[in-house]
């Protein structure tokens, strides 16, 4: 039977997100839903490790211990729970949960799905090329998951399941998938998949939505205590997001509407399993004090393939930082960083090693990042980071000890934190392929405790043309009455990884700011700003159901996520870079 809305909260964005989110939002009245999001790239790479060691691992041991303190509550309160915790063994999840519940003496039924590890298919796939790099793929791998959809988490909720565990699935498949059992949505009512897609965008990266990570970080109140967001989703796929009564944060068109440009690439093609979705054409509209409504969100058949994710080891990686301190610290740090990895370099030549397959040295308080030169800020304390990439974690271990004594052979003001070296880590890579879905579909199943669950067939469609959104006409401006302005004073900025590449979605402020913030933000632009990084191309989208420009750097991560040796490896900083531009508006343009 279907209800005119569900509530839905987001309590957690990452393995590893604060437990502050599912006391507070059990405590929120009406709730029907709270998801989990747990995995990224690089975590299916450490829960693969920790199953190679112990069978009986490789999931997020986090949300068993931190689901079992609250299953009282959750009992009580009625709240379902889904979860993309079971990393590479969701079996194994689902089986650690029933055992908390039943030493609680609760009745609550447990759902798991599975079928998105394609690890054993890896013979048959072997011939799939990279989606982005068309690299071959590579004879030993960690791991090797599709992204699986929502259909499978209906169909264990229509079991009766009270806690779903899933392993990899798109992280907004935990929202959907309650919304299509709630209000039995068809799987071929693209619109509505959309809207419901776009609830689990928002919400899945928890805080991030209520004033996490905001460009006017200084108008969210008590990040102490901040509110993780929930979502109150309507039959027609429209929405409102809100937050626990007596949290901090904010909600508003600003926050929502930088989760919405969060990591989306193209927003007229965002390809999900369930949906092809269209979001140019989404308005956000603040209805009350930190409640803001979503809708208008488009959708077409999803793609005939499912995106699997491969994790592979490519070597060994470490990276080390200390402070320098002292008139011209830049210089110094710089001269320092050059000296240690040309020394570590002649040491591995007199050995008859291998070098470094790449190093990296950044000064963190030169603006390194913003592609300056050390020598030139007149910084008085910086930290040196150095990271490097070998075959062999022996050669690394040198770099450590070299890095170490330059303390009492190099700067002066040489310094830092005691405590242990820098470990040597593996070096993880991402390798994604698309696989056709009639290879990965007989294979998912689903089971609540113990019992069958049978899944619905997907949707068959041609995929349908995506609408042609009509440029508008090139201002006409007397460039005599123009000022410069920086771009954070017109807009909202949200940055972030699709693996290599980086992600930066700016949202003007108001209506009338976005024509001059196109003028001056053209691909070209943005491309020279981030020069120093290398981008092979910069490509640009338009939202303009909220005033909105999405941008995609490709590769400029240095590999992106556990690959790189960047101190920011996901583009977490660039939306800042770029805010800093100056933009041409008219005088009187801000005074109106």
């Amino acid at each position: 039977m279907s209800r005119r809305t569900i509530s839905i909260g987001g309590a957690s964005g990452f393995w590893g997100d604060s437990s502050i989110a599912l006391p507070q939002l059990l405590q929120h009245d009406g709730l029907d839903y709270i998801s989990f999001d747990y995995l990224a790239e690089v975590t299916m790479s450490i829960l693969a490790r920790a199953r190679a060691k112990d069978a009986s691992l490789g999931y997020a041991t986090d949300f068993v211990a931190l689901a079992a303190r609250h299953l009282p509550q959750i009992a009580e309160r009625g709240v379902k729970l889904i979860a993309n915790a079971g990393g590479v063994n969701p079996v194994a999840c689902a089986q650690a949960l029933r055992a908390r519940i039943a030493d609680a003496g609760l009745d609550l039924r447990v759902g798991v799905v599975t079928g998105d590890d394609l690890l054993p298919m890896q013979a048959q796939l072997q011939d799939c090329r990279e989606m982005f790099s068309d690299a071959e793929m590579p004879a030993r791998l960690l791991s090797l998951n599709a992204y699986l959809g929502a259909a499978p988490i209906a169909a264990a909720l229509g079991a009766g399941a009270d806690i779903v565990v899933t392993g990899r699935c798109v992280d907004s498949a935990t929202v959907l998938g309650a919304c299509i059992h709630e209000f039995g949505w068809s799987l071929a009512d693209f619109d509505r998949l959309s809207g419901g897609s776009l609830a689990g965008h928002i919400v899945e990266c928890g805080a991030q939505a209520t004033g996490g990570l905001f460009t006017d970080w200084q108008d969210v109140s008590d990040w102490a205590n901040i509110g993780y967001p929930i979502a109150v989703i309507e039959e027609d796929g429209a929405f409102e997001v809100t937050k626990p009564a007596g949290t901090g944060g904010l909600i508003s068109r600003g926050t929502v509407s930088e989760q919405l440009v969060y990591e989306i690439g193209d927003p007229a093609a965002y390809l999900l399993p369930d949906v092809t979705c269209d979001w140019r054409s989404v308005k956000i509209e603040e209805t009350g004090k930190n409640r803001v409504r979503v809708s208008g969100a488009i959708g077409r058949a999803p793609p005939e393939t499912y995106k699997a994710s491969a994790t592979w080891q490519d070597g060994y990686r470490v990276g080390a930082t200390w402070t320098i301190i002292g008139e011209a610290a830049a210089g110094k740090a710089a001269k320092v960083g050059e000296a240690v990895v040309s020394r570590v370099a002649s040491l591995l030549t007199q050995a008859g090693a291998a070098p470094f397959t790449e190093t990296s040295i950044e000064i963190l308080g030169a603006e390194s990042s913003y592609g300056a030169s050390s020598q030139a800020r007149g910084a008085r304390e910086v930290v040196l980071k150095i990271a490097a990439k070998h075959v062999d974690p022996k050669a690394l271990e040198m770099l450590v000890r070299e890095f170490t004594s330059a303390g009492t052979s190099m700067a002066p003001g040489f310094t830092g934190m005691g405590g242990n070296r820098p470990k040597v880590m593996p070096l993880v890579r991402l390798f994604s392929i698309a696989v056709d879905k009639m290879l990965v579909d007989g294979q998912i199943h689903a089971d609540v405790d113990g019992q069958d669950v049978l899944i619905p067939p997907a949707a068959i469609a041609a995929p349908a043309a995506a609408v042609t959104v009509t440029p508008e006409p090139d201002l006409l401006i007397d460039e005599a009455e123009l000022i410069q302005v920086p771009l954070i004073a017109l807009a909202w900025g949200r940055s972030g990884d699709k693996g290599n590449h980086a992600n930066i979605g700016i949202v003007a402020r108001r209506a009338e700011y976005l024509p001059y913030i196109k003028r001056a933000l053209q691909p070209e632009r943005v491309a020279k700003l981030f020069d120093h990084y290398a981008p092979t191309e910069v490509k640009r989208f338009d939202l303009p159901g909220i005033q909105g420009l999405n941008f995609m750097l490709y590769d400029v991560l240095g590999g992106g996520g556990i690959a790189s040796l960047r101190n920011d490896p996901q583009g977490k900083g660039y939306a800042q870079i770029l805010l800093g531009v100056d933009i041409a508006v008219p005088s009187d343009l801000l005074a109106s």
